[in-house]
């Protein structure tokens, strides 16, 4: 299945939790924070300017690492893989 966001939706996926701690400690699942970063997959039109009717290009792209909030967007699952949706306002910046 695929997925293609709509207007201003961009679409993220999450990076991996960590197995374990720096110092070598493994965490269990019930420990492990879900990670604030991920990885863009695919970007809609971009978002829609009242005025103009134009489409406001992305500053992000496909392909690209990025760093978002804690509650950014909605969890969704495709062929047991979990994804977000979210807006590019979500987005607090790009890990290069």
């Amino acid at each position: 299945m695929n997925v293609k966001p709509l207007g201003d939706k961009l679409l993220v996926q999450r990076a991996e939790a960590r197995q374990q701690t720096e110092s070598g400690i493994y965490l269990p699942e019930s420990a492990k924070d879900k990670p604030k970063e991920g990885k863009i997959i695919a970007v809609g039109n971009g978002r829609l300017n009242q005025d103009t009717g134009d489409r406001i290009p992305f500053t992000v792209k496909k392909g690209d690492h990025v760093l978002f909030t804690s509650y950014a967007g909605t969890e969704i699952k495709i062929e047991n893989n979990e994804y977000l949706i979210m807006t590019e306002d979500d987005i607090l910046g790009i890990i290069d």
